[in-house]
Parts: C-alpha cells; structure tokens; sequence
C-alpha cells in the first residue's frame, strides 16, 4: 500500500538523521502530508508524540555509543543535538532511569526503544459514516488559544479551553453571530510550523468581527465529513484515531494543507445519540 510505504520511508528518513537537526517539513514531504497533519497521523498511530519518539530512539541510540566505545558524554550529548550537558543528562534519565556517567560501567540497566515500522491492522469493525464535499472558502470569529502539537495532552487540555469558553459565556454569542455554512460551534485547529497549532472555538460568519474576538479564513478545500454519535469528548476522540488509523489509509485520498474542522449541534452533548461531525480536509493522491 502506497501510503504505508510513504509513511515508513519517512520514519527511516528520520532513523537515518537522529544525529542531524530534524526537518520535520522534508519528513512531513516524503510521507505526503504538511508537517501539522504528519505529527498528528503519527501520535494517533503510534500512540505515542512525535517528538517524544525521537528522543527515545536518540536516547536509545546514546547508550549504545556509551557502551561500546571509550567516547565522553559531552561528545555523546553533542552528537545527538544537546548542547547542554544538563538537557542531555535530564533526556538521558527521563529514558533509562540512570545518568550517562552510569551507562558506562558494565551491567548497567539500560531500555531500548526500536525504530517502528508500520504495518497493515485489519480493523473496522464498526461502520464510519461519511460524504465527499467540496466547500468555499469561509470565515470563522470566536476565540483561540494556542498549543504545541501533543496529542495527548491536547486530548486534555482542549476540553478545558471549551469548559472555559463555556465558563465566559462565549457560547452564546457565537450563537448570535452565526449566520453562515457550516451551521454549528466548530472547533477548528488550524496549521502552523508542524509544532504547533491555533484552535479556534468559533461560529461561520459574515458578520463583522467583534474586537474581543479572533477571526480566521478556512481556505476552499474538499472535506471527507464524518458523523459522529456518542458523548463528548470521547466519541469524536476516538472517530479521530479511527478516521486516520482505518480509513485514511486505503481510502485514496491524502490530508490536504487546511484545518481540520469539528462541529457540535443543540443538544446535550453528554447523550449517548449525541450527534457531531469532523470535517478532514482531503486531496486526491496522484
């Protein structure tokens, strides 16, 4: 499968430079997708953030160089991009529990962490129900907060700037503004340097934009929309984990360079017939 191959040319990519600064956007090229959407494919498949990845393989690799030559650390933390002896000892310990200076005595108790190598899971066990639309172009006002891009802790800390939106009375006036397709609050991540990212809570508008509030373009894009049923935040966490760990992969198509876009209907969102949908934004592969 195209897809696959393309995924695991860009994890050798990144074995063969763990000794070089990374280009997340060269990895992000070889596995056909902008470097936003590539971390976030990566944790949802690997179950594990990217860059905490690459520092256990660094730090795999590390103990490797302590053990079987007569280097020094210092040149140890140098090669795998640690200018400070500290930040590398604190890397160092964070993996294997020990200083660099213990790692080279004999019988030291080290863990190593194998490259990944993806592979085909035959899932899909319960249906996802979608359409292909292609949509203009679209304004969206409401507020923003900004994050590293951190699965996990984004799966946390998202609920909490909605409970906190929630909290402002932002809801309703969103409500107010809206006039415009897609009906709905969004939630909207929008791209930044495949490290970070800007999530919008928001409504569609063409109203002018208050001065309390952000503003944002989402580009014309074609979407892959996705109905989600289920109470929040679990169910449409979980449809995301599946959308690009099942369906993604053999589904001819790739993410597109736009936001990915999740919208919340009326209703109790705690209900188990609960209904929300995600907007992933696709191209056709060549």
């Amino acid at each position: 499968m195209e897809w696959l191959k393309q995924l695991n040319a860009a994890i050798n990519y990144m074995e063969e430079h763990l000794t070089d600064t990374l280009d997340l956007n060269r990895v992000a090229q070889i596995a056909c997708c902008s470097a936003f959407h590539f971390q976030r494919m990566f944790s949802y498949l690997a179950e594990i953030p990217l860059f905490e990845y690459i520092r256990r393989r660094k730090m795999t690799r590390a103990a490797i160089d302590l053990q079987t030559g007569s280097v020094k650390v210092i040149d140890v933390a140098l090669k795998y991009g640690y200018d400070s002896p500290t930040a590398f000892n604190r890397a160092f310990r964070s993996v294997h529990g020990i200083a660099p200076s213990a790692a080279k005595r004999p019988g030291a108790a080290l863990k190593a962490f194998p490259p990944i190598c993806f592979q085909i899971l035959i899932k899909g066990e319960a249906a996802m129900n979608y359409r292909i639309e292609k949509k203009p172009s679209f304004k969206i006002v409401g507020v923003k907060a900004h994050y590293d891009l951190n699965i996990e802790e984004n799966f946390t800390d998202i609920p909490l700037f909605w409970q906190r939106s929630v909290q402002a009375g932002i809801i309703p006036r969103l409500c107010a503004l809206m006039d415009a397709q897609p009906m709905g609050i969004l939630g909207v991540s929008t791209c930044m340097n495949g490290k970070d990212f800007e999530y919008y809570i928001a409504a569609a508008t063409n109203k002018e934009t208050p001065e309390d509030l952000a503003e944002y373009t989402v580009p014309a894009c074609t979407w892959a929309i996705f109905t989600c049923i289920g109470p929040m935040p679990e169910a449409i966490q979980s449809l995301q984990k599946r959308i690009v760990s099942e369906w993604l992969p053999g589904s001819g198509y790739e993410y597109a360079d736009a936001p990915d876009i999740e919208i919340y209907s009326e209703g109790d969102q705690q209900a188990a017939d609960y209904q929300s949908e995600i907007w992933l934004p696709i191209v056709k592969k060549n």
